[in-house]
Protein backbone atom coordinates (compact mmCIF):
# COMPACT_ATOMS: atom_id res chain seq x y z
CA UNK A 1 0.00 0.00 0.00
CA UNK A 2 2.35 2.87 -0.98
CA UNK A 3 1.71 6.32 0.44
CA UNK A 4 3.02 8.71 -2.84
CA UNK A 5 3.79 12.60 -2.62
CA UNK A 6 2.97 14.20 -6.15
CA UNK A 7 4.11 17.71 -6.40
CA UNK A 8 3.15 19.90 -9.32
CA UNK A 9 4.43 23.08 -10.02
CA UNK A 10 5.63 23.31 -13.88
CA UNK A 11 1.81 25.32 -14.72
CA UNK A 12 0.17 28.23 -13.32
CA UNK A 13 -2.03 25.87 -10.52
CA UNK A 14 0.93 24.19 -8.42
CA UNK A 15 -0.62 21.20 -6.38
CA UNK A 16 0.35 18.79 -3.55
CA UNK A 17 -1.12 15.71 -3.15
CA UNK A 18 -0.75 12.57 -1.29
CA UNK A 19 -2.21 9.35 -2.80
CA UNK A 20 -2.28 6.01 -1.18
CA UNK A 21 -2.49 2.88 -3.94
CA UNK A 22 -2.94 5.67 -6.69
CA UNK A 23 -5.95 7.20 -4.99
CA UNK A 24 -6.01 10.52 -3.49
CA UNK A 25 -6.59 11.27 -0.49
CA UNK A 26 -5.84 15.16 -0.01
CA UNK A 27 -4.54 17.93 -1.59
CA UNK A 28 -3.42 21.89 -1.85
CA UNK A 29 -3.45 23.73 -4.70
CA UNK A 30 -2.04 27.60 -4.93
CA UNK A 31 -3.18 29.51 -8.05
CA UNK A 32 -0.69 32.57 -7.60
CA UNK A 33 2.63 31.42 -10.26
CA UNK A 34 4.90 33.49 -8.82
CA UNK A 35 4.59 31.65 -4.71
CA UNK A 36 4.65 28.64 -6.29
CA UNK A 37 8.55 28.22 -4.32
CA UNK A 38 6.85 29.33 -0.69
CA UNK A 39 3.96 27.45 -1.30
CA UNK A 40 5.07 24.19 -1.52
CA UNK A 41 7.44 23.47 1.90
CA UNK A 42 4.19 24.57 3.93
CA UNK A 43 1.85 22.90 2.13
CA UNK A 44 4.24 19.53 2.08
CA UNK A 45 4.00 19.81 5.81
CA UNK A 46 0.24 21.03 6.12
CA UNK A 47 -0.64 17.90 4.11
CA UNK A 48 1.37 15.47 6.42
CA UNK A 49 -0.30 16.77 9.46
CA UNK A 50 -3.53 16.44 8.45
CA UNK A 51 -3.32 12.57 7.41
CA UNK A 52 -0.92 12.21 10.77
CA UNK A 53 1.61 10.92 7.92
CA UNK A 54 5.32 10.74 9.00
CA UNK A 55 7.42 12.06 6.42
CA UNK A 56 9.61 8.73 6.18
CA UNK A 57 6.36 6.44 5.56
CA UNK A 58 6.17 8.16 2.18
CA UNK A 59 7.54 5.29 -0.22
CA UNK A 60 8.19 7.47 -3.17
CA UNK A 61 7.73 11.50 -4.42
CA UNK A 62 6.35 12.39 -7.70
CA UNK A 63 7.28 15.74 -9.34
CA UNK A 64 6.09 16.89 -12.84
CA UNK A 65 9.61 17.14 -14.68
CA UNK A 66 8.62 19.64 -17.49
CA UNK A 67 7.69 21.34 -19.99
CA UNK A 68 6.70 24.45 -18.39
CA UNK A 69 7.49 27.59 -16.41
CA UNK A 70 11.26 27.75 -15.66
CA UNK A 71 10.93 28.53 -12.54
CA UNK A 72 8.26 25.94 -11.11
CA UNK A 73 10.19 23.58 -12.84
CA UNK A 74 12.93 23.94 -10.98
CA UNK A 75 11.45 24.21 -7.13
CA UNK A 76 9.60 21.07 -7.70
CA UNK A 77 12.51 19.35 -9.39
CA UNK A 78 14.59 20.79 -6.09
CA UNK A 79 12.27 19.73 -3.52
CA UNK A 80 11.53 16.54 -4.81
CA UNK A 81 15.26 15.43 -5.01
CA UNK A 82 15.86 17.09 -1.52
CA UNK A 83 12.94 14.73 0.14
CA UNK A 84 14.24 11.47 -1.90
CA UNK A 85 17.87 12.06 -0.52
CA UNK A 86 16.35 12.83 2.62
CA UNK A 87 14.46 9.75 3.38
CA UNK A 88 16.22 7.86 0.93
CA UNK A 89 13.63 7.13 -1.25
CA UNK A 90 12.82 6.32 -5.24
CA UNK A 91 11.78 9.95 -7.20
CA UNK A 92 9.53 9.72 -10.36
CA UNK A 93 8.97 12.63 -12.62
CA UNK A 94 6.06 12.74 -14.86
CA UNK A 95 5.84 15.14 -18.57
CA UNK A 96 3.60 17.52 -17.38
CA UNK A 97 1.65 17.11 -21.26
CA UNK A 98 1.34 13.46 -20.68
CA UNK A 99 -1.02 14.78 -17.32
CA UNK A 100 -2.24 17.00 -19.20
CA UNK A 101 -3.81 14.71 -21.70
CA UNK A 102 -4.76 12.30 -18.87
CA UNK A 103 -6.78 14.70 -17.31
CA UNK A 104 -8.49 15.44 -19.91
CA UNK A 105 -9.42 12.47 -21.17
CA UNK A 106 -10.81 12.06 -17.62
CA UNK A 107 -13.07 15.23 -17.87
CA UNK A 108 -13.97 15.40 -20.89
CA UNK A 109 -14.97 11.66 -21.72
CA UNK A 110 -14.92 12.43 -25.65
CA UNK A 111 -15.77 8.78 -27.86
CA UNK A 112 -14.80 10.50 -30.77
CA UNK A 113 -13.15 7.67 -33.63
CA UNK A 114 -9.48 8.32 -34.37
CA UNK A 115 -9.51 11.08 -32.11
CA UNK A 116 -6.01 12.64 -31.15
CA UNK A 117 -5.24 14.40 -28.52
CA UNK A 118 -2.88 17.84 -27.85
CA UNK A 119 -2.28 19.34 -24.83
CA UNK A 120 -0.62 22.79 -25.14
CA UNK A 121 1.17 24.81 -22.74
CA UNK A 122 1.32 28.61 -22.92
CA UNK A 123 5.39 29.84 -24.01
CA UNK A 124 4.20 33.59 -24.52
CA UNK A 125 3.14 35.07 -27.19
CA UNK A 126 2.35 32.66 -30.44
CA UNK A 127 4.60 29.61 -29.12
CA UNK A 128 3.76 26.75 -27.06
CA UNK A 129 4.59 23.34 -25.70
CA UNK A 130 2.88 21.09 -27.39
CA UNK A 131 2.31 17.15 -28.13
CA UNK A 132 0.23 15.00 -29.98
CA UNK A 133 -1.19 11.29 -28.21
CA UNK A 134 -3.49 8.60 -28.67
CA UNK A 135 -6.38 8.10 -26.68
CA UNK A 136 -4.16 5.08 -24.95
CA UNK A 137 -1.80 8.49 -24.07
CA UNK A 138 0.74 6.99 -27.30
CA UNK A 139 2.83 9.57 -28.38
CA UNK A 140 2.39 10.42 -31.71
CA UNK A 141 3.87 13.92 -31.43
CA UNK A 142 6.73 14.02 -29.02
CA UNK A 143 6.95 17.36 -27.21
CA UNK A 144 8.27 20.04 -28.74
CA UNK A 145 8.22 23.80 -28.77
CA UNK A 146 6.49 25.33 -31.61
CA UNK A 147 5.45 28.61 -32.85
CA UNK A 148 2.06 28.43 -34.33
CA UNK A 149 0.19 29.60 -37.92
CA UNK A 150 -2.63 28.77 -39.40
CA UNK A 151 -1.53 25.49 -41.34
CA UNK A 152 -0.11 24.00 -38.08
CA UNK A 153 -0.89 20.43 -37.32
CA UNK A 154 -2.12 20.17 -41.12
CA UNK A 155 -0.83 16.74 -41.82
CA UNK A 156 -2.53 15.38 -38.71
CA UNK A 157 -5.81 16.99 -39.86
CA UNK A 158 -5.74 15.34 -42.62
CA UNK A 159 -6.14 11.84 -41.02
CA UNK A 160 -7.60 12.67 -37.84
CA UNK A 161 -9.88 15.05 -35.97
CA UNK A 162 -7.81 16.06 -33.02
CA UNK A 163 -8.68 17.95 -29.62
CA UNK A 164 -6.48 21.15 -28.05
CA UNK A 165 -6.73 21.80 -24.52
CA UNK A 166 -4.55 23.33 -21.93
CA UNK A 167 -3.03 26.93 -20.93
CA UNK A 168 -2.00 27.48 -25.06
CA UNK A 169 -5.35 26.19 -26.50
CA UNK A 170 -7.33 29.46 -26.63
CA UNK A 171 -4.44 31.54 -28.69
CA UNK A 172 -4.77 28.43 -31.15
CA UNK A 173 -8.37 28.32 -31.23
CA UNK A 174 -8.67 32.16 -32.06
CA UNK A 175 -6.09 31.13 -34.83
CA UNK A 176 -7.54 27.60 -36.40
CA UNK A 177 -9.92 27.05 -38.67
CA UNK A 178 -9.91 23.93 -39.44
CA UNK A 179 -13.32 21.83 -38.76
CA UNK A 180 -11.53 18.62 -37.89
CA UNK A 181 -10.42 20.37 -34.47
CA UNK A 182 -13.10 19.54 -32.07
CA UNK A 183 -12.69 21.63 -29.22
CA UNK A 184 -9.96 24.19 -27.14
CA UNK A 185 -10.20 23.83 -23.55
CA UNK A 186 -8.27 24.92 -20.16
CA UNK A 187 -7.72 21.63 -18.54
CA UNK A 188 -5.94 21.67 -15.68
CA UNK A 189 -3.59 18.73 -14.32
CA UNK A 190 -5.78 17.04 -12.16
CA UNK A 191 -4.46 15.96 -8.58
CA UNK A 192 -6.68 12.21 -8.63
CA UNK A 193 -5.25 11.67 -12.43
CA UNK A 194 -1.30 12.14 -11.57
CA UNK A 195 -2.08 9.80 -8.74
CA UNK A 196 -3.03 7.26 -10.94
CA UNK A 197 -0.15 8.02 -12.77
CA UNK A 198 2.53 8.11 -10.31
CA UNK A 199 1.31 4.70 -9.11
CA UNK A 200 1.45 2.93 -12.10
CA UNK A 201 5.04 4.05 -12.50
CA UNK A 202 5.78 2.90 -8.87
CA UNK A 203 4.62 -0.54 -9.57
CA UNK A 204 6.72 -0.76 -12.62
CA UNK A 205 10.01 0.14 -10.84
CA UNK A 206 10.25 3.50 -13.17
CA UNK A 207 12.52 5.22 -10.91
CA UNK A 208 14.60 8.02 -12.20
CA UNK A 209 18.17 8.86 -11.25
CA UNK A 210 17.94 11.43 -8.37
CA UNK A 211 21.45 12.95 -8.93
CA UNK A 212 20.71 13.73 -12.62
CA UNK A 213 17.36 14.26 -12.92
CA UNK A 214 16.73 17.74 -14.52
CA UNK A 215 13.36 19.58 -15.49
CA UNK A 216 12.61 19.05 -18.92
CA UNK A 217 13.03 22.44 -20.16
CA UNK A 218 12.53 21.65 -23.88
CA UNK A 219 13.35 24.79 -24.73
CA UNK A 220 17.38 25.25 -23.66
CA UNK A 221 17.38 27.56 -20.06
CA UNK A 222 19.62 30.39 -19.53
CA UNK A 223 20.12 32.06 -16.29
CA UNK A 224 19.71 35.99 -16.03
CA UNK A 225 22.66 35.66 -13.68
CA UNK A 226 24.66 33.87 -16.10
Amino acid sequence: MPLILNISTALETACVSIARDGALLQELTNREPKDHSSFLQVAIKQLLSSLQIDIQQIDAVTVIEGPGSYTGLRVGMAAAKGLCYAINKPLITINSLEALTASALNELQTDIPELLLCPMIDARRMEVYTAIYGSNLQIILNPSALILNPLSFEDFFNRHPILFFGSGAEKWGRLCANPKAVGFHKIEIQSKILSNLSFKKYLAKEFADIAYSEPLYIKEFFSPNA
